[in-house]
């Protein structure tokens, strides 16, 4: 039985049930096999109200303090995070806690942290990268050569999608230390409903409402979508613009925002949609894709790194060419002129469990470990 130390702050609790929930979703795969159990290090900020420990899915989850200065996160988390962690990490062995791996998720400051405190403890370290954290994050001189140095010094790399590896690698990672393991979809929480009634034509935009999530292209596109109904689920500070955006564009009676919905109701939502659309600028992996499709719902997707890798046949929808008003308007007209089977849909989905990612994630394990893969 391999014993992890998973360590990330993208991980659900009872304030914040969705946050992270892709972290949780592969961790619970994982473990659910058997060959490898955890506990999960999920620090939050200081003012965060949620219990200092919980169960979820079966699985202890800390969630130690941390200081964080508003405007200063890039660079003070990594240091408050390290004496968090350090400090209830003590507390921990001195109960008899052990662990074999470091599993941590995200380059910055996670993987940061992670690597640090494995050297202290002389613990091997395996980081996960994710999407911004090798997009976004490494614009900052300062993260950036943090990142750099993780990444250097960890014992093993996984990359969500093949082109989260090539950007880690043109950031200077080893691609020899990369594995490639794309997240899966829960296929028994994701299914096709049994019936669907009949509506106009129902767009899906999944996703927190911040930019780069691109609903408001979405929203842009509806008056040249004439018939066509929005659905966007999600919360965030984006709200008020996109609100303001529908009442100025005049499509209020087609759109509708209900806010955030928990993980386990978003399958009735895929399935009444008829297509969900994803306009993100940036995604290492996006998990709505495989889910919408376990529910027979074809997607349109944004070219980004990890869509292009699950969007590879007609049933399971079409890539966008870019961000534009003219590419997304004339994607939904394209999609819908041939809208594939929904059963084919969900046969193209199947495709994606978790099996092989678990099989590749204890490999990985074993690897650090000195053990047979």
């Amino acid at each position: 039985m391999i014993r992890l130390l998973s360590f990330t702050t993208l991980y659900p609790n009872q304030a914040a049930p969705n946050h992270g929930v892709f972290v949780e979703n592969r961790l619970r795969h994982l473990v659910a096999g058997g060959e490898a159990c955890s506990t999960v290090l999920a620090p939050v900020p200081f003012h965060t109200r949620v219990p200092g420990e919980e169960m979820r899915q079966g699985l202890r989850v800390l969630h130690p303090r941390f200081p964080m200065v508003p405007g200063l996160g890039l660079w003070t988390s990594p240091m408050g995070l390290f004496w968090s962690a350090r400090r209830t990490l003590e507390r921990m062995f001195a109960d008899g806690f052990d662990f074999d791996v470091l599993d941590a998720h995200y380059l910055h400051p996670e993987g940061i942290v992670a690597v640090r405190l494995g050297q202290l403890l002389g613990k091997p370290v395996v980081l996960t990268a994710r999407g911004s954290d090798v997009s976004l994050l490494p614009r900052y001189p300062g993260p950036r050569h943090a990142i750099l140095r993780a990444m250097r010094e960890a014992d093993a790399l996984i990359a969500v999608s093949a082109g989260l590896k090539d950007a880690m690698v043109e950031l200077g990672a080893d691609a020899a230390k990369i594995t490639v393991l794309r997240n899966g979809v829960d296929l028994d929480l994701f299914h096709p409903p049994e019936t669907r009634a009949p509506h106009p034509p129902t767009l899906l935009s999944v996703g927190l409402l911040i930019p780069r999530k691109g609903h408001d292209r979405i929203i842009a596109a509806l008056p040249e979508l004439p018939g066509f109904h929005l659905r966007i689920l999600g919360e965030g500070p984006e709200r008020g613009r996109l609100e303001a955006q529908v009442r100025a564009l005049g499509v209020g009676d087609r759109v509708a925002m209900p806010g955030a919905v928990p993980h386990a109701a978003l399958a009735a939502q895929y399935g009444a949609a008829d297509a969900l659309v994803l306009a993100s600028s940036r995604e290492g992996w996006a998990n709505v894709l495989l889910e919408a499709m376990a529910c027979g719902t074809p997607v349109l997707a944004s070219p980004a790194w990890g869509c292009r890798e699950a969007v590879q046949a007609p049933e399971a929808g079409r890539l966008l060419t870019d961000f534009s008003l003219g590419a997304i308007v004339a994607g939904v007209r394209a999609l819908f002129a041939a809208l594939p089977d929904r059963a084919a849909t969900r046969r193209y989905a199947e495709g994606f469990g978790w099996a092989e990612t678990t099989a590749g994630q204890l490999a990985v394990f074993r690897r650090v470990l000195g053990g047979p893969c």
